[in-house]
């Protein structure tokens, strides 16, 4: 098994996707997102969640998880995968960067996605809602936290670079 260098995690809409992305260019690694291979291989999260429901959406995320990780590089993991125990126990072999978002800007991010959790009604609320929940196991699993509410995500994706580079020169 290879070991990830990199996980990021962290709630909806604090950009795990688009960080990774870069981060992973500037590594020279490959990168992964579990949402998108969960996407890939079953369709739409939405329409997973509207024909089988949240528990088989977990499911198959824990397999796009546990496919990521052991492909190792970047990898991005959807905002409630880290709930899974089985995750958490493979998080412990990785390196975790946790990223936060203040919900005033996360706002703008998420306004018109199809978040099934979010749902239709006060969607910030909600998220705030799942925040409070999930916070601490992010808070637990994280080696270090990055914000991304302020100036351009690039200052992030270096910031970010320079942590693996200097951890892995000790």
């Amino acid at each position: 098994m290879t070991a990830a260098s990199l996980v990021l995690i962290g709630p909806m809409g604090a950009g795990k996707t688009s960080i990774g992305r870069k981060v992973a260019k500037a590594l020279g690694r490959p990168f992964y997102d579990s949402d998108t291979a969960v996407i890939r291989a079953h369709g739409p999260i939405p329409q997973i969640f509207a024909e089988h429901g949240e528990d088989v959406f977990r499911a198959w995320e824990r397999e796009a998880v546990s496919a990521g990780l052991a492909r190792g590089g970047v990898v991005s993991l959807g905002g409630g995968a880290v709930l899974d125990a089985d995750t958490q126990t493979d998080l412990a072999g990785h390196r975790v960067a946790l990223l936060t978002v203040e919900p005033r800007v996360v706002a703008a991010r998420v306004s018109g996605t199809a978040r099934p959790l979010l749902g239709d009604d006060d969607g910030l609320a909600r998220w705030e809602a799942i925040l409070k929940e999930r916070e601490p196991v992010y808070r637990r699993l994280a080696d270090r936290t990055f914000d991304t509410s302020h100036g351009p995500l690039q200052r992030v994706v270096e910031a970010i670079a320079q942590w693996v580079r200097d951890e892995e020169d000790v």
